[in-house]
């Protein structure tokens, strides 16, 4: 059986990605496929904004699994290398006005992976196996400016940044980082609340200040996880980063 579906998306989105997908065609002189650039783009937003299955689109566009693998790759693949470098995210943030980013990470959840990948996966923090994500937000609208690689889940924010080299490049394009409590010892340019419930006035201040500030950067992750596809990635781990890239630029696209 099939029903109608609805995407909760402009269709801004659809031309955009549509655009993309017929340039990349007519780059590679592409002459014939199943389905035309529109429905390509189409078939990718629904996967990413729904977290549609491969089965689901394949009986819903009437083409084989293989071509809809195909035709998804192809799509999060050119997304994911439009996305803002971290050079061009921290030269956004230099210039907002008053060089400050959020600087933020999350977990996005994974299946369960056998043998020993299994293992370097596993949040103790959250208790689930997932990749570990870094994300940089302007702190005046809460809109993501980048978004890192993915890491095994059991990678602690902070050793990602440092993995990722953002305090270092934020330092040297002197843009000051706001960060949660699980960044405190970055140096350079990041500033965290102080740990500790007997707090001097003074701490206590500085910690109202930070949060204040950092509020708006919170929703990054939650406006990236609007694509239902990022609350649970059940394909390999390794392609978390290029998915949440792909989602940025889509993102950016509208803006």
């Amino acid at each position: 059986m099939t029903y109608p579906g609805m995407l909760t998306l402009s269709t801004a989105h659809l031309t955009h990605l549509s655009g993309v997908l017929a340039a990349h065609r007519r780059r590679i002189g592409c002459q014939w496929r199943r389905l035309a650039p529109g429905r390509q783009a189409l078939l990718v937003l629904a996967h990413l904004r729904n977290g549609d299955t491969y089965a689901r689109l394949a009986a819903g566009f009437g083409i084989g699994l293989a071509t809809v693998w195909r035709y998804v790759r192809e799509a999060v693949d050119l997304l994911a290398s439009a996305a803002p470098t971290l050079t061009a995210a921290l030269w956004r943030l230099a210039h907002n006005g008053h060089g400050l980013g959020i600087l933020d990470g999350t977990l996005v959840a994974t299946d369960r992976l056998g043998g020993a990948l299994n293992r370097p996966y596993y949040s103790g923090k959250h208790h689930r196996h997932g990749v570990n994500l870094q994300a940089l937000a302007d702190p005046r609208t809460g809109e993501p400016a980048w978004i890192s690689a993915g890491l095994p889940g059991s990678t602690h924010d902070l050793t990602a940044a440092r993995i990722h080299d953002i305090v270092r490049r934020a330092a040297k394009a002197g843009v000051g980082l706001l960060g949660d409590k699980g960044y405190q010892g970055a140096g350079g340019t990041v500033v965290t609340p102080h740990k500790g419930r007997k707090l001097t006035r003074a701490q206590k201040t500085h910690n109202r200040m930070v949060n204040t500030i950092r509020g708006p950067g919170e929703r990054t992750f939650a406006t990236l996880k609007a694509w239902r596809l990022l609350t649970k990635i059940r394909c390999c781990p390794q392609r978390v980063g290029h998915l949440a890239r792909a989602v940025l630029t889509l993102h950016h696209g509208q803006e």
